[in-house]
């Protein structure tokens, strides 16, 4: 019987094709916005709703309406936002999702907001074999350009979850962009076994994302809650930190999660302050790679 050797027994060839894999090429910081202004802001919303709970074969009534809170409360009142500011973002939207709303989803593209593929059901792209991970983002795609209107340029992988076949995946449907990898703060290029894969990624971090500060699971007696001020001084320093750089403050969000009553205020409050700058160009991630692509210095 052969046993699979352990990491610290791994040849050489074996763990350096395991981190070349997927690799961040060159980075891609335009020499200057568009409009003048000092910094670009790529504000996202991972429209999870109720897959959060489907994906694990879940049917609990209660984390499932707390899905469809996001869509009566948490996207209406992210979309008044948007409106009042005049503000574009990027909604990242499970098919399913989709599907369940569709009205929610042709909304975002009506409104001028981009809509990018974040899998079937919210599912885990590392458990999956390679020909069931391909047909879900196809059929994504497909459904998303259904309902809304317009094919999806970019994709959010569930979770941030990234197989090893994710990106060839992602290159053979000629989509534009990745926003599911954390290499750097600026957009880059995306290796595949050492060459240009032709798909660029706009990093996302896990301290920009809303989720990791308030989620919760009472089963596990996981309750990593943080005070909204708390996380909005995080945001914050980390946006004074993109302007001071000349580079991009990329935020992730969740209606489930930001569209609180209690929580809300911290995307008001950055909006207000990011607004009075005057030094921000406001963009979805498309738009961003798009100038990336073409003003890199």
């Amino acid at each position: 019987m052969n046993e699979e050797p352990e990491p610290w027994q791994w040849p050489e060839a074996v763990w350096r094709g395991k981190v070349d894999r997927v690799r961040a090429g060159p980075a891609l910081q335009p020499a200057s916005w568009p409009e003048g202004k000092r910094c670009a802001v790529a504000l996202s919303f991972d429209v999870d709703h109720e897959t959060n709970e489907l994906r694990d074969g879940g049917k609990s009534i209660g984390a499932m309406s707390r899905g469809q809170y996001g869509n009566r409360q948490g996207v209406p009142r992210i979309l008044e936002l948007l409106r009042r500011h005049d503000v574009p973002a990027s909604f990242y939207v499970p098919a399913v999702v989709a599907q369940l709303y569709p009205n929610e989803a042709r909304s975002f593209v009506d409104l001028g907001h981009e809509v990018g593929i974040h899998g079937w059901i919210h599912e885990r792209n590392s458990v999956l074999p390679f020909e069931a991970e391909r047909d879900l983002q196809m059929r994504s795609a497909d459904a998303l350009e259904r309902i809304c209107g317009v094919r999806p340029v970019g994709i959010r992988t569930p979770s941030w979850d990234f197989s090893q076949h994710t990106l060839e995946i992602t290159r053979d449907m000629g989509l534009l962009y990745d926003s599911s990898l954390m290499a750097d703060v600026d957009c880059y290029r995306l290796l595949l076994d050492g060459e240009d894969s032709g798909v660029v990624e706009l990093p996302v971090e896990w301290i920009r994302d809303d989720a990791v500060y308030f989620n919760m699971n009472r089963f596990t007696a996981l309750r990593p809650y943080t005070p909204p001020e708390a996380v909005f001084d995080v945001f914050w320093r980390e946006f004074e930190a993109a302007r001071a750089e000349g580079g991009i403050f990329q935020l992730t969000m969740h209606p489930h999660v930001i569209g609180y009553r209690s929580r809300i205020w911290i995307l008001e409050e950055l909006l207000r302050r990011m607004t009075a700058t005057g030094e921000c160009w406001f963009a979805t991630h498309a738009d961003i790679v798009e100038h990336a692509v073409e003003r890199a210095a």
